[in-house]
């Protein structure tokens, strides 16, 4: 999900299957935008950004259960949540086939992105709160599992982890390119088909942020002087 503050616009695991050259599925591109303060507050909840993140990363249906197995909740919490995302238009019963007894949900674009439109920030700023918290329950989750597997003396766990931070000075135009590069870049890397996922890839979580650092020279300075 991307949050946006007001100025000039900028460009913005499945089930493991088969193979690792199949075609990506073509699908148009299409970017479901919040900018309603009342949506916004509505995705102000853990859960329901885990949904989003999981039937927007994915492209693939899910039904309630299965979300709430994911997340922790129930069944029936889960049902109550997508249909508050529905409401907004941020997902949408899916297509059934087959076992017809559950409704699917599906992503209602290829992408959701928060626009404030320089109204207040609060229930934005609350979102992303939830999404660092959503990335520290990652981290720990995948540290606690590591630990574990090094106390049964299993072999080492050979995943990338990459944890990086860099302050550039950019221009404008140049923040603009940097983030249309980044996200085409990303793009390469999606589910050539959401269905059919290599056998030996693993469900990799990303976190990308890029923001003005408005603590001035001033302040770093003098962070430095502390130090």
């Amino acid at each position: 999900m991307n949050a946006e503050r007001p100025g000039p616009p900028e460009p913005e695991s499945p089930d493991p299957l088969v193979t690792a050259d199949a075609k990506r599925r073509p699908r148009p591109e299409h970017k479901v935008e919040i900018t309603d303060p009342l949506a916004i507050r509505a995705l102000a909840h853990a859960a329901r950004l885990e949904v989003i993140s999981e039937l927007y990363s994915t492209q693939v249906s899910r039904t309630a259960t299965e979300l709430a197995a994911q997340t922790g909740l129930t069944p029936s919490a889960m049902s109550y949540h997508l249909r508050a995302l529905k409401k907004w238009g941020i997902v949408l019963p899916a297509d059934t086939t087959g076992d017809a007894r559950e409704r699917r949900w599906k992503a209602a674009g290829t992408e959701v992105s928060i626009n404030s439109g320089g109204g207040v920030a609060g229930p934005e700023f609350a979102v992303l709160d939830l999404e660092l918290d959503a990335f520290r329950r990652r981290v720990n989750a995948y540290a606690s599992a590591r630990d574990g597997r090094r106390r049964r003396g299993e072999p080492a766990d050979t995943s990338a982890v990459v944890l990086a931070s860099n302050v550039l000075y950019l221009t404008q135009s140049q923040r603009t390119e940097l983030s249309g590069r980044l996200f085409d870049l990303l793009k390469d890397y999606e589910p050539k088909d959401p269905d059919r996922v290599p056998e030996d890839a693993q469900r990799t979580a990303t976190l990308w942020s890029m923001i003005p650092d408005d603590r001035g020279p001033a302040a770093s300075e003098s962070a430095v002087g502390r130090s």
